[in-house]
This record gives structure tokens, sequence and C-alpha cells, in this order.
């Protein structure tokens, strides 16, 4: 699935969520994990408070059973970013969503 995510200025410090409790039937979220590719398009690991990726940088991160959170900072006025949230439930599932953000 793909996504887009509301545009942020480089100062701005905000939470982003990707709710996954439609696609769950009853399961829940076990794992989650965060990816942003880099300048090159490269999907590099995003998951450690303090990253930064071609200038975002990953400030922290949550779920709960259903949902996932990262909040997010800095970026490049004029960049669009691809983020990945991949998950696995509690059945063994996994997949991931790829999410767009704009950074202006």
């Amino acid at each position: 699935m793909s996504y887009t995510f509301p545009d942020k200025a480089a100062a701005d410090i905000l939470d982003y969520t990707v709710d996954w409790s439609r696609y769950l039937d009853g399961a829940t979220l076990s794992t989650v994990t965060w990816y942003c590719e880099d300048a090159d398009g490269v999907k590099q690991n995003f998951d450690t408070p303090t990253t930064i990726v071609n200038g975002l940088q990953h400030v922290s991160n949550s779920n709960n059973t259903e949902s996932a959170t990262i909040q997010l900072s800095l970026g490049t006025a004029g960049t669009t970013y691809t983020l990945y949230c991949a998950v696995t439930t509690s059945t063994g599932n996994a997949t991931e969503s790829k999410i767009k953000l704009d950074v202006n």
C-alpha cells in the first residue's frame, strides 16, 4: 500500500502515523521497522532515533497493536522523501507501506 503524509517544513518536528487496523483482521503488530530512501533511491534503515538520511532526521518512533508512529525533524526544502513502514503481525504476516513526504 502507498500513502502520502502531510507536508512538513524543515523546521517542524512532527509525528506521522500509519494505521494498520483495517488490514490486521484480528492480528496485532509484533514488529515495526522504518526505512528511508537516500538521495540515490537506496532504501536505508531509518529505525534508530537520531538517524539522518538525506537530511531528514528520525527523532523517535512508537507503536501499539494497530498503528506505528514516527517523529521526524529537519529535511531539505523542496525534497520529496520516500519512507517505508515495514510490519510483522502476530500471525506472522509481513508487509510494508510506502509513504511520500514533501518538505517545503
